[in-house]
C-alpha cells in the first residue's frame, strides 16, 4: 500500500498539455445523469471536467432541466433526455450510446437515484465497450455495474469506478458494516478496473495490485455534490489522456486539497461542494496549464 503524497504526484505527472492545441484535442467529456430531484449534479461534474482541463463537455440530463442548466453553463452542450415515473433517467438509453463516438470520457451516473433506468443506460453504453473510451461509473451507475460484470471487464479504455462503502457493499454483494479498505483491491479485480473506496480514507486499487491509500480533506467534504465534483475531475482528467490510475489519484488529491484550502479559509465544514471548483486548476497545474513542470 502506497501513500498517495507529493512525491508520488512528482514521480507520476499528469500529460503534458501540446502547446499546438484546440478543444478536441483537449479532451471532450460526457457527463450523463441527473434526475428531477437533483437537476444540478451535472453542474458540478461538468464544471469539474472543465477546471480539470477537459476542452469540451456536454451534459445529457433530464430533459426538465436541460434549459436551464443549459444557460447556467453556457460552455457546455445539454442533450435532453426522457425521465420516467420517478423523475429519473428512464428510457433514452440509446441517444447516450449514440453520444459515445463523440466523446474521449464518459461519467455515467452523478445524480441519478436508484429509480433511474440505470440497468438500460449502462448495457447501451457497453454495447460500445471496444470503442476505447474512458469510463466513469458513479452514484446509481455501479448498482447496476454487477449485473454486467463480465462485460465491464472487456471495456477497451480505461475504467473507473467510485462507490462509496454502501455502494461498495452492493458491487460485493455484503453487508455495508463488512466493508473493508481490502475489498478495493477485490473490486479492482473483479472488474479489472481502478476502483475508489471513498471516506475519510480514500483507497485507489487498480487491477495490476496497485493501492494507494489518500487521508481525505476533512469532514466538510462530506457534503451534498462533492461526489459529483469528484467525478468531473476524475472525468476531466481521463478525457485529457491520463490513464485510469491518474486519473483517479490526481483527482482524489486535487479534490482532497481544495477541501484542506477551504477548510482553513472558511471553516472545516459548512462549505458547499460549488466552492471546491476555483481551485482545481490551480492545484493540477500550478504554473499554468502551458508551463514546464
Amino acid at each position: 500500500m502506497t501513500p498517495l503524497d507529493a512525491q508520488w504526484l512528482a514521480d507520476h505527472p499528469l500529460p503534458d498539455i501540446d502547446h499546438d492545441t484546440d478543444k478536441n484535442k483537449r479532451g471532450r467529456l460526457l457527463v450523463a445523469g441527473g434526475s428531477q430531484l437533483v437537476p444540478g449534479a451535472l453542474l458540478l461534474s461538468g464544471e469539474a471536467g472543465y477546471r480539470a482541463g477537459a476542452g469540451k463537455v456536454q451534459l445529457a440530463l433530464p430533459a426538465s432541466a436541460a434549459s436551464g442548466v443549459g444557460i447556467a453553463m453556457p460552455e457546455a452542450a445539454v442533450i435532453a433526455l426522457e425521465v420516467n415515473d420517478k423523475g429519473e433517467l428512464g428510457p433514452s438509453a440509446g441517444k447516450v450510446g449514440d453520444l459515445i463516438g463523440r466523446c474521449d470520457a464518459l461519467v455515467l451516473g452523478p445524480g441519478m437515484g436508484g429509480g433511474s433506468d440505470a440497468h438500460a443506460l449502462l448495457e447501451t453504453v457497453l454495447d460500445h465497450k471496444e470503442s476505447g473510451v474512458a469510463l466513469l461509473l458513479d452514484a446509481a451507475a455501479i448498482g447496476a455495474a454487477p449485473d454486467f460484470a463480465d462485460a465491464l471487464c472487456r471495456w477497451s479504455g480505461p475504467l473507473v469506478l467510485t462507490p462509496h462503502p454502501g455502494e461498495m457493499a452492493g458491487l460485493m454483494t455484503c453487508e455495508a458494516d463488512d466493508v473493508c479498505d481490502e475489498m478495493a483491491m477485490q473490486a479492482a479485480d473483479r472488474f479489472q478496473a481502478t476502483v475508489l473506496l471513498k471516506g475519510p480514507r480514500t483507497m485507489i486499487a487498480s487491477s495490476d495490485g496497485t493501492v494507494l491509500q489518500f487521508h481525505g480533506g476533512g469532514p466538510g467534504l462530506a457534503t451534498g455534490g462533492s461526489g459529483d465534483v469528484l467525478a468531473g475531475i476524475i472525468g476531466g482528467l481521463l478525457a485529457r489522456g491520463a490513464d485510469a490510475q491518474l486519473a483517479a489519484a490526481w483527482g482524489v488529491w486535487a479534490h482532497g486539497e481544495s477541501g484542506r484550502m477551504l477548510a482553513r479559509s472558511v471553516g472545516p465544514i459548512g462549505f458547499l461542494a460549488r466552492e471546491l471548483l476555483p481551485a482545481i486548476p490551480g492545484l493540477l497545474y500550478p504554473r499554468g496549464p502551458t508551463a514546464e513542470r
